[in-house]
């Protein structure tokens, strides 16, 4: 079947080596390639026909972008980032050499994390503790019971556990930021109070982990935190530095 434009994986250093015995998106995997233009190379392949976010395409693209990084700086493209031709590539990355050249200094040598924080499912009891207006409305229901004095105390119950749980998913921010190098607000993350990424040097991943640890068991009636990573340094790829493509 006839490819469809050209895949990108992620903006390298020209230099850089591609890791060998790794292959890209599709079935069987398209064989990479590097488009080089001066200092800078785009990894590229054939693009697949009706590429689809399928989950053997999602762990090629991203086991690709792991080893490049694991290798040197890359930074790395969304998945499904197509462009019509290699001309456009090569265009591009000529257009914006300064800008990828400054991109891959900032994350040399450094990885992304990311942390994500929820209401912690074990939170009610604190809750009802603390909260004087949570004790009062479940009087109210335990007095007259019914679906309205449900209702008000359910709404309040969820947005009390909501506002804890995002105040103190910042201070975790604020108490992590001085070990990372730059910091990112992602996405809103269905059921999450707080999505952010962390550009830390690759060394200090288990000592930002630990911290986040700490401030977990210390605030753990108030917040649960996940940490994700060591990931490829999405979050910290300027807007302007993406390649422009379509999308799958």
């Amino acid at each position: 079947m006839a490819a469809e434009g050209v895949y990108v994986y992620a903006i390298i250093r020209s230099k850089q080596p591609v890791p060998a015995g790794t292959g890209g998106v599709g079935d069987p995997s398209m064989p990479l390639r590097v488009l080089a233009e001066g200092p800078v190379a785009a990894v590229v392949s054939a693009a697949p026909p009706k590429l689809r976010a399928r989950r053997r395409d999602l762990l090629a693209h991203q086991e690709l972008l792991l080893r490049l990084t694991a290798s040197g700086p890359a930074l790395p493209m969304r998945f499904g980032m197509v462009a019509p031709d290699e001309a456009m590539v090569r265009g591009q990355l000529a257009a914006g050499r300064d800008l990828y050249l400054a991109a891959l200094e900032q994350v040399t040598g450094r990885v992304e994390v990311n942390l994500k924080a929820l209401s912690p499912s074990d939170a009610l009891a604190g809750l009802v503790r603390e909260d004087r207006v949570i004790q009062q409305l479940r009087e109210a229901a335990l007095r007259r019971p019914g679906y309205e004095a449900n209702l008000r105390l359910g709404e309040a119950v969820v947005a009390a556990l909501t506002r804890r749980a995002a105040e103190a998913g910042q201070h975790a921010v604020l108490e992590l930021t001085p070990l990372a190098h730059a910091v990112a607000a992602g996405p809103q993350v269905a059921g999450c109070v707080l999505n952010t990424s962390f550009l830390i040097d690759r060394s200090a991943d288990e000592r930002f982990r630990a911290a986040a640890a700490t401030f977990a068991e210390r605030r753990r009636d108030h917040v649960e935190l996940r940490v994700a990573g060591p990931l490829p340094c999405y979050s910290f790829v300027p807007a302007e530095g993406s390649l422009v493509g379509a999308e799958a």
